[in-house]
């Protein structure tokens, strides 16, 4: 082999408390796609940080085509020929793709000939784009190839993909795959970052395996199986959760003809909105993002309000009661930003435990806080979920993501709900935390509750759910058992080729 693109020479960068990477050394050819495998926390983001010029390392060093290479900025990386695509979009919905593609370029073009070049390479890489499109009309899939041809129009040499097929159908993966091969023939490396293995044994040329800072492994991912890639990851053998539980007859949530226009622009109406759900039974839903999944959650939550027969739970209505109300008579939700929306950042996880598990668990009385049982509540969480943390005196947002994933689940699961409404129950989680948080929620429906799972991992849903139905732009298809439907059904349901309306579940 030649030259290298890359090569990361004992890199280390610590925080306080942690050493995010602890010297980690390998390199990258030119036109190798590269997989950055490793459980939350094991220093890919930091990682990438350092190769795109956000974070500096403190001992170490890179060089790039043999040269030493050190960003000072993300600026500095673009103009070494490092581009990289975020797991979560920075697009402004309210202007055009190429309005969005020249905030992204340090030297934009005139707006004319942005939109030819737009319209050249998008069509040359098979991601097709109308430059003059608003973003806020955009599918998901669509607003990802905006990030992706903002940075191949500026002709990087590494593309480093930060979960990139996690708001995709499988048919988008398939063309999304396509350009990263196009890309790759032609001399583009690409560093891939993804926790669906299956995905890196198809695509990856050789992967880097990092646990808890450091370089534990190397492999070529096609002759591993993903069990044996997650293995390497947690340093341990993975158990696919396991399901105990019947489904009763007995109905615990009901929603029928439920209607909401979007609460903000460019969201999403709900149509004709109806299911059934029983107790001991797990419903997926699945949808690319964008169709309707956080509305769905909002107005099952009580956070969107609608006439009170609409929604019923354990046969009485409650659709004009709020998320309080609801939660008292055993309706709870977990939505998918868990740092905003499932948690307060600045608060504790004391706090944070408090402001749900008020009520179900008795944290409160005559209006007074019982901050001993909160602190033990939140405790019990940590210790039961394996949230990595110092204690329940640390802020939410002191957590990673999976930590923090862990926590907001456990403290909704931990509260005995008659039904769960869970959104994206293990969005950027690795394979270990992903199996505990799935075995739980096979748990709780053991025990009886009903569980509603919105996800766009497909393999999650198939795993763990009794039934399953697809959200596409406000419409919610007839649920059919999970058994024996396959990926390309499921991904034209979520494609919206489901051949009828919305249909009664």
């Amino acid at each position: 082999m030649g030259t290298p693109l890359l090569t990361l020479s004992g890199l280390t960068k610590a925080y306080p408390g942690v050493v995010a990477n602890d010297d980690v050394s390998f390199d990258i050819q030119p036109g190798e796609v590269h997989a950055l495998l490793g459980e939350n926390g094991a220093g890919k983001s930091t990682l990438v940080k350092l190769i795109y010029g956000l974070v500096s390392p403190d001992s170490g060093k890179m060089a790039l085509n043999g040269m030493p290479y050190a960003p000072a900025n993300p600026n500095a990386a673009r103009a070494s020929g490092v581009a990289m695509v975020f797991q979560h979009f920075s697009l402004f919905d309210a202007l055009s793709v190429a309005e969005n593609v020249a905030l992204g370029m340090d030297n934009s073009p005139p707006q004319g000939e942005l939109s030819t070049k737009i319209r050249t390479v998008s069509d040359a890489y098979g991601l097709p784009l109308d430059p003059h499109r608003t973003v806020g009309d955009l599918s998901a899939g669509e607003r990802q190839r905006v990030e992706i041809i903002r940075c191949l129009l500026q002709d990087p040499q590494l593309l480093i993909m930060d979960e990139p097929t996690s708001v995709l159908t499988p048919q988008e993966v398939e063309i999304l795959f396509k350009t990263l091969r196009k890309l790759s023939a032609e001399g583009t490396a690409i560093l891939y970052i993804s926790h669906k293995l299956e995905e890196i044994r198809s695509l990856c040329d050789n992967a880097t395996i990092l646990r808890l800072g450091k370089k534990v492994a190397t492999c070529i991912p096609a002759q591993k199986t993903a069990a044996e890639l997650a293995e390497m990851m947690v340093g341990t053998s993975l158990k696919p959760p396991k399901r105990a539980a019947e489904v009763s007859s007995e109905v615990a949530l009901h929603v029928s003809g439920l209607n909401l226009p979007p609460a903000q622009a460019f969201g999403t109406s709900l149509r004709d909105i109806s299911l059934t759900l029983h107790k001991g039974e797990v419903l997926g839903i699945g949808g690319v993002a964008g169709n309707g999944q956080d509305e769905l959650l909002a107005a099952l939550s009580g956070e969107r309000l609608c006439a009170a027969d609409q929604v019923k739970l354990d046969g009485k209505p409650v659709g004009n009661l709020g998320p309080t109300a609801r939660r008292h008579l055993g309706l709870l939700a977990a939505p998918e930003e868990r740092l905003g929306h499932a948690a307060v950042p600045d608060m504790s996880l004391t706090e944070n435990a408090l402001l749900t598990g008020v009520t179900r668990q008795a944290l409160a009385k005559g209006g007074w806080i019982n901050w001993a049982a909160a602190k033990g509540y939140a405790e019990r969480i940590i210790h039961q979920f394996d949230v990595r943390t110092p204690g329940p005196h640390v802020a939410a947002r002191a957590l990673s993501g999976g930590n923090l994933q862990k926590f907001v689940i456990g403290r909704e699961v931990l509260q005995a709900p008659h039904v769960l409404v869970v959104n994206q129950p293990t969005w950027g989680v690795d394979a270990s935390a992903a199996a505990a948080i799935r075995q739980a929620l096979l748990d709780l429906a053991t025990q009886g509750s009903a569980i509603i799972c919105i996800s766009q991992d497909l393999d999650e849903l198939m795993e763990i759910s009794d039934r399953f139905a697809a959200l596409n732009e406000g419409h919610l298809t007839h649920a059919r058992p999970a058994a024996g439907l396959t990926i390309e059904e499921i991904g034209l349901m979520m494609g919206g080729a489901h051949g009828m309306e919305a249909a009664h579940v």
